[in-house]
């Protein structure tokens, strides 16, 4: 048997993914134990997590379940230290999937440190979580060190999605939110009123800020890839289970047959493991998405970011203010 430097066999990696009860991050787990790599799955409910893997049918050796509330920075650190103390071997890729999306919501919900909750639960816990697992990641020694963040095309004004606005676009101003701590009664990273749909976009783009920020910072000196991907609107997924019902029907209709940007969450697992694994995406620093979304030998290109999300005084920004944040400064 061949152990790689992450002590899992088969000579493959071993690969953390947030939010794997269903949806995306469970189909890349999936794809991914299938190329032979190690799992830790990172969940609120591990015992769900488990559940959902195994009707998915994924063989449970190759499987580590962590509880992990991303909401909730206390329970990032106590997660990652109980990573750190049993789990026996290192990790070698980091993907960044989980998400709370709740665009019904006429005030916004607390995370247990006083944050609005899709900012906490998106960005500043997946952000905490990156930063405690660096130094592991840097201690590997396989081919595919990489940090994956999953984006999204409504933060990204490049494209047609992005620039929807309803409610409104992402943009996360001079961002007054973060400076004055983001707690009640501030809700959002500009200041401005609460807008539910909005501040998810925001933290949306924050992860993809986070992704261009990791790479101008830590990949020259590193070695780790750094990349975040959109593999196509995944309409069917459970992210969208707090919107209402008819949007649940008539959304993933209008996505495979109006605008052609539905793929099914089984090819956009399969896409996250391409980021992860494949030495065609070994390129630091790019945002990867596909032409033809829905077909699946679309091929992978570098889409451009949207100037919101590459701008570096306010990636510099953003970095500064949620190390602060999540208690790194």
């Amino acid at each position: 048997m061949v152990v790689s430097s992450s002590g899992s066999s088969n000579g493959q990696g071993a690969v953390l993914i947030t939010g794997t009860t269903s949806g995306v991050g469970l189909n890349a787990t999936k794809a991914l134990v299938e190329r032979g790599w190690t799992v830790v799955t990172a969940n609120r409910d591990p015992v769900r997590a488990a559940a959902a893997a195994e009707a998915l049918g994924i063989p449970s050796e190759r499987l580590h379940h962590l509880r992990i509330d991303l909401g909730d920075l206390d329970s990032v650190r106590v997660g990652v230290e109980t990573l750190v103390s049993s789990l026996g071997f290192g990790l070698d890729a980091l993907v960044i999937n989980a998400a709370v999306y709740k665009p019904r919501l006429k005030q916004p919900e607390r995370s247990p440190q006083g944050y609005e909750l899709s900012m906490a639960t998106n960005h500043l816990g997946h952000f905490l979580l990156i930063h405690l697992l660096l130094p592991d990641l840097q201690r590997s020694q396989h081919p595919s060190r990489r940090v994956v963040i999953l984006g999204t095309v409504t933060a990204n004004s490049k494209e047609l999605g992005g620039k929807i606005p309803i409610p409104a676009p992402a943009d996360l101003g001079d961002l007054s939110g973060f400076k004055a701590g983001f707690k009640a009664p501030i809700a959002m990273a500009n200041g401005k009123a609460f807008k539910p749909g909005k501040a998810y976009k925001d933290s949306k783009l924050c992860n993809m800020i986070t992704t261009q920020e990791l790479h101008r910072r830590l990949h020259a000196s590193t070695g780790i890839v750094f990349s975040s991907l959109y593999p196509g609107c995944v309409a069917d997924t459970p992210l969208f289970r707090n919107t209402p019902r008819a949007f649940q029907t008539i959304f993933p209709w209008f996505q495979k047959n109006i605008t052609g940007g539905y793929v099914s969450q089984a090819l956009a697992g399969e896409r996250v493991s391409q980021v992860v694994a494949d030495p065609a995406f070994a390129a630091s620093g790019v945002h990867w998405s596909w032409g033809n979304r829905q077909k699946k030998e679309g091929k992978q290109f570098s889409q451009e970011l949207s100037d919101k999300a590459s701008n570096p005084e306010t990636a510099q920004g953003v970095w500064e203010e949620s190390l602060k944040l999540v208690g790194l400064a």
